[in-house]
């Protein structure tokens, strides 16, 4: 077993190279990469065997990031990232900076701040977003924990994170919000 550190400076190495990494998030496990590669982007849309057209989040780890991805920040935004109780993605309208295939048709993109420890300190390394969506074949369940992740998920990344990979506890889905900058405010899962 790896330390914690090695373990990031893996994840992170991957990363910069343009792999794919599993690893944990604030909510399940997820399959990630730089989000501003779209070669890496094109990889999860085919380990995921998805469409490119259904669009994945970013993570990132401090919310004064968000405009450096987004045309224009709803001031009610703030105060969903400040106040979320639970894991928030937020989906703003007019995304830039990030991979083109990973923006939504309508031009919008899903962040979510994260909490969660090892993604936190592997965001500050990388400086740039990365693309988090379930660790599964498009359609098939999202898996609860490490365990329930299957083999040819895990032999298509490049690496897999080995902290926390233990835990057999279930964490709750994110909240997703889709914040209009003409004041939309659309609740899609609580």
């Amino acid at each position: 077993m790896i330390d914690f550190k090695e373990d990031i400076n893996k994840a992170l190495e991957t990363v910069r190279k343009g792999g794919i990494i599993l690893y944990p998030t604030d909510t399940i496990w997820g399959i990630g990469c730089d989000a501003t590669n779209v070669t890496a982007v094109k990889r999860i849309y085919e380990i995921k065997q998805r469409e490119d057209s259904k669009s994945m989040l970013v993570l990132l780890e401090n919310p004064n990031f968000i405009l450096s991805y987004i045309e224009e920040m709803p001031e009610v935004a703030w105060d969903l990232i400040e106040f979320a109780e639970k894991p928030t993605t937020i989906i703003y309208d007019n995304a830039k900076n990030l991979a083109p295939n990973l923006i939504a048709s309508d031009g919008s993109i899903g962040i979510r701040i994260t909490r969660e420890a090892f993604t936190q300190q592997l965001l500050q390394r990388m400086r740039k977003p990365l693309v988090s969506t379930s660790a599964n074949i498009s359609g098939q369940p999202s898996p609860l924990n490490f365990a329930s992740i299957s083999e040819e998920i895990k032999n298509k990344v490049d690496y897999i994170v080995q902290y926390r990979q233990d835990e057999t506890t279930t964490p709750p889905p994110s909240s997703i919000i889709k914040l209009g900058v003409s004041g939309l405010i659309q609740i899609i899962r609580k």
